[in-house]
């Protein structure tokens, strides 16, 4: 009896143990990161998680794009903060990512579902689409007549009884499949595809032959098939699904500011323009396909890569750095030359140009080698500023503005109070005021009027084009 009483009493402690253990990893799990549209404001940044793919976010002739990119770039400016793209290894850690605070809103083509409803706040939705299933025609299907072709086809779901469908296991597409089996009455089989693999690497693996069917978005769908007329996109297996961004369950302001955002900027041609580039505009996908400067395809930024890393070794700097100058210069177009004269894709002025010994400014090997040049010498005129990256963004706004303006601005900051050393909301914040006689007559002030908001967007621009090429390129 008294054995027995141990036993009992053993067996309730460990009961207990495990149902508190349990109860803790549930309210762990449970717990969501906490960020108000306030604070987010206050930091001035609005982080969108996303993955990379060539409708949602790439990198192409040396400019950030993608339909999301674009919509999100218009959000920021609306909420007047600054874009930072956080990117999710794989579609499967996008809510994950969102609450546990890595960022403020999932910004991804994501199908509303009751499942995800349970986890994230969904925006309204940014359009609809239907799911189709994507399959290869036959091999000679150009010599044969349409009604041989789809009878070769899967024209209804119900001829996928006992087949199988590649798609990723979290994916809304394999919730469909599961549907379609239940609906059905049978079974049609997922072949699981590894979480990081994008649609447009899926699709590819059809087109391949190392897969026989996979199912997208029509609009996804579309695109592809425009550059690979072997698939065929037509045959539907679901109803029209809404697809929009989400928010943490715990954000209504923000969700209800990014709301009201999409109701205005859906009823824009700015929008409609948006939306036909990236899914419904044929020639300029196939264009960017087969291009050795989408990210997607090659690690290229421009065609003058091999160059300006040669250069930037010598000067000690990322060769990313000084692609995004030349491409804020120039666009990589070598025969560029602007309205005051400055020629290239370092786009030198002529008189600069001859002091650094470029013989032929429109060449771009002389150019590029000129440029860098002129920047390691802005570089040493700023050799008392101790931090490397401010030193940078110092040599950069002179590169814009000329040395001189970037000296006045310093020497205003450090009448106003600010720190002279450091260009972030100090001498930027000078550089501005430049602009106004107030402060460019002031004792002190040697070469007075300056446009600042040019040298201050400059580096911004340069800066933020730079972090877009080190998540795409590595170094």
């Amino acid at each position: 009896m008294r054995f027995l009483l141990i036993v009992f009493f053993v067996s309730f402690i460990s009961c207990k143990n495990s149902s508190t253990d349990s109860n803790n990893k549930d309210s762990k799990q449970q717990i969501i990161a906490q960020k108000s549209l306030e604070e987010i404001k206050k930091d001035g940044k609005l982080k969108a998680i996303t993955t990379y793919s060539g409708t949602t976010y790439f990198l192409y002739k040396g400019k950030p794009m993608g339909f999301e990119y674009e919509l999100l770039e218009r959000l920021a400016k609306h909420l007047e903060l600054e874009l930072e793209m956080v990117i999710a290894k794989d579609e499967d850690s996008l809510i994950d990512m969102l609450n546990e605070g890595k960022g403020d809103l999932i910004a991804y083509g994501y199908t509303i579902t009751e499942d995800r409803k349970k986890k994230v706040s969904f925006t309204k939705p940014l359009y609809t689409s239907h799911q189709v299933l994507i399959q290869r025609k036959p091999d000679y299907w150009r010599q044969m007549k349409i009604h041989e072709i789809n009878e070769y086809l899967v024209k209804d779901p119900i001829e996928l009884l006992g087949d199988s469908v590649s798609v990723k296991l979290n994916s809304s597409y394999a919730k469909r499949i599961k549907n379609l089996s239940d609906e059905l009455g049978g079974q049609i089989y997922i072949d699981p595809i590894p979480g990081e693999t994008s649609t447009d690497s899926i699709i590819k693996m059809l087109v391949d032959k190392k897969i026989d069917y996979t199912i997208a978005d029509q609009n996804i769908a579309f695109i592809n098939a425009s550059y690979y007329p072997i698939l065929d996109i037509s045959t539907k297996v679901s109803f029209a699904q809404r697809i929009a961004w989400a928010t943490r369950t715990n954000n209504p302001e923000l969700l209800a500011e990014i709301n009201n955002w999409i109701t205005n900027i859906k009823k824009t041609v700015d929008y409609h323009v948006i939306y036909n580039k990236y899914y419904k505009n044929k020639r300029l996908y196939k264009r960017r396909v087969v291009s050795d400067f989408y990210s997607l395809n090659e690690g290229k930024i421009s065609p003058y890569d091999d160059l300006i890393k040669t250069e930037a070794k010598k000067l000690g700097i990322d060769w990313r750095l000084l692609t995004s100058l030349m491409y804020q210069e120039s666009r990589f177009k070598p025969n560029e030359e602007s309205w005051v004269g400055a020629q290239g894709l370092m786009q030198l002025m002529p008189a600069t140009g001859r002091e650094l010994g470029v013989k032929q400014p429109f060449n771009p090997k002389d150019n590029i080698q000129g440029g860098t040049k002129y920047l390691a010498q802005l570089l040493k005129e700023f050799e008392d500023v101790p931090d490397s990256l401010q030193r940078l963004k110092f040599a950069l706004a002179s590169y814009n503005s000329g040395l001189y303006h970037v000296k006045d601005a310093q020497r205003l900051a450090e009448m106003e109070n600010q720190n002279p050393n450091i260009w972030d909301q100090n001498v930027e914040e000078s550089m501005l005021k430049l602009s106004s006689p107030k402060y460019y007559n002031k004792k002190g002030i040697k070469y007075g009027y300056v446009r600042g908001r040019e040298p201050y967007n400059y580096v911004k621009e340069i800066m933020a084009r730079y972090e877009h090429y080190k998540r795409f390129i590595e170094q």
